[in-house]
């Protein structure tokens, strides 16, 4: 960190107070800035296709002719918005969001409070938003965009999003039932069992019928060759699904599946679309909605081909709140998720995590967030300024005291980097951001209701199906062995590659170590576990 020191309201350039006529202007036409402001303007002068985040705020003034901005090809080298409660950061993603959404790129949104579904409608002009807008030249005008609304298991207001189990995978499950390590294992052993008989594992009751067989006299047997499943393992993966179950989120797993191509959509006018699933609901159930989320971004990553850099992201997907994806996760799961994100960016699939401050996301994440936007920090607790320390060193070295700058960043104010079009990173610069354009609060129940049901996936998805699959078959069988009574392949399976049977055991790193160098679809199969599926 610079040793530098700032009043708190702002920065200090080499002659403070004052503006040195002999620099040349930032644009044309436009005042002359001070030298430092100047050096950081011009880190942000890109020439190509960006985003408008805000202008520079430099001693305590707004300086609108330095414009700061993300060049729209690097949104797929991922970003962290941060910053401590009622700082701004959802205005923040819905700025982001908005203008992606016109350039043509569709955009994922976790809306975990209800008051992201705003996005959809044009905004409301008052004084602030006038004020805001003429401070940082933003020529505002009421815009909504193109939508989708999506509820986990139909629960709350949205399109249901469902997974089967076989999809979701022991190592996302593992984390949802909260289970230790050897009970992780023992999970991935079952699904290699499933997978290798063909007992399709659509929603949880075929699960525990698979449990529930392994552990009897006769399915014992059937485990002799890949290892053995204990009774008092077997009996607590049945007790968490149990407790799971009556929690209600059953009506989770299950058919029709989502199909997570659903989000990669553009409208006729070329605008990307923005899918909102709506977690309001069940906002109490964060092990449950976080894991989903990755698995979203897991599938995703599953289907989509190799790109390298293009000219603008498939796709920018926000995990909101996502301490509540690393809290209580296992080494295998932050294994898992620490590749998907460092190999997604070449299918051009941009990343941000929002949490409150950077030490919530585990540092190999994080070292891959190339685009940050602190908003402001709080300092009352030693844990609070320890936080805050924390947070200083992982900005580059810069001209602001950025220890008493977060402290004294007001609301819609952030500390900005990100990456330029060569990738390096850009100077930290002080922003006063933008104001979006869109509805800043959420639409009206009714609305987003009626939008809903007039959506075309909503006949798609809407119905639950409960087809024959693994308890079915276990409960027929009679006589019959499971070798007997493999379930047809389905349009969506293939037969399982040893990769995929042996996800989630205990050979689970040697294996992972020796596929580094496969293509990016059976590393995340073989981390993740997830089961290969056909559109």
């Amino acid at each position: 960190m610079s040793e530098r020191k700032t009043p708190p309201e702002g920065a200090r350039g080499a002659a403070a107070g004052t503006t040195d006529r002999s620099m040349p202007e930032a644009q044309s036409g436009s005042a002359a800035l001070p030298r430092e402001a100047l050096k950081i303007a011009s880190g942000y002068a890109f020439t190509g296709p960006a985003l408008e985040l805000g202008a520079l705020l430099w001693d305590g003034v707004c300086l609108p002719d330095a414009q700061v901005r993300i060049p729209l090809p690097m949104l797929n080298r991922h970003g962290l918005v941060a910053g401590a409660t009622g700082t701004g950061k959802t205005k923040t993603l819905q700025l982001i969001a908005e203008q992606l959404s016109a350039q043509g790129v569709p955009v994922f949104l976790a809306d975990i409070k209800g008051d992201v579904s705003g996005i959809s409608e044009p905004g409301v002009r008052n004084e602030k938003v006038q004020a805001r807008a003429a401070e940082v030249h933003q020529a505002w005008a009421a815009t909504g965009c193109p939508a989708e609304f999506y509820a986990l298991g139909g629960i709350g207001h949205g399109i249901p999003v469902r997974a089967t189990v076989t999809s979701f995978g022991p190592v996302l499950l593992s984390k949802v039932l909260q289970l230790n390590q050897t009970q992780e294992q023992s999970l991935g052993l079952i699904f290699h069992y499933a997978d290798q008989k063909g007992l399709e594992l659509v929603d949880l009751k075929d699960l525990r019928a698979v449990v529930a067989f392994l552990t009897s006299d006769e399915g014992k047997a059937e485990l002799r060759n890949i290892g053995g499943l204990s009774t008092a393992t077997a009996g607590v993966i049945l007790r968490s699904l149990t407790a799971f179950e009556a929690q209600g989120m059953a009506d989770f797993f299950g058919e029709p599946e989502f199909d997570t191509g659903e989000l990669l959509r553009t409208e006729d006018d070329g605008r990307g679309l923005v899918s909102v699933l709506e977690l309001a609901a069940v906002q109490d159930r964060p092990q449950l909605f976080s894991t989903f989320l990755m698995w979203l971004l897991a599938d995703l990553f599953h289907d989509l081909p190799e790109v390298g850099d293009a000219d603008k992201p498939k796709l920018v997907f926000f995990f909101d709140e996502a301490h509540l994806l690393f809290n209580g996760a296992s080494k295998a799961f932050l294994e898992s998720l620490t590749q998907t994100v460092r190999l997604i960016r070449s299918k051009a699939v941009g990343v941000f995590f929002v949490t409150q401050t950077p030490k919530d996301v585990p540092a190999d994440v994080l070292a891959q967030l190339g685009n940050r936007v602190q908003h402001a920090l709080r300092a009352f607790t030693p844990d609070d300024q320890r936080a805050l320390k924390a947070t200083v060193k992982t900005f580059p070295d810069s001209a602001y005291d950025l220890e008493e700058l977060l402290t004294g960043l007001g609301t819609g104010e952030a500390v900005v980097t990100v990456l330029s079009e060569k990738g390096a990173p850009t100077p930290v610069a002080a922003t006063r951001l933008r104001a979006p354009e869109s509805l800043m609060g959420p639409v009206d129940a009714g609305v987003l209701d009626s939008a809903v049901k007039a959506s075309p996936l909503y006949a798609r998805y809407a119905q639950a199906v409960d087809r024959e699959s693994a308890y079915e078959q276990l409960s027929s069988r009679g006589a019959k062995g499971p070798d007997e009574m493999k379930a047809a392949p389905t349009s969506r399976r293939k037969d399982p590659s040893v990769v995929e049977q042996v996800v989630g055991s205990g050979m689970f790193t040697s294996l992972t170590r020796s596929l580094g160098t496969q293509i990016g679809r059976e590393i995340t199969r073989s981390l993740f576990g997830t089961a290969r599926r056909r559109r």
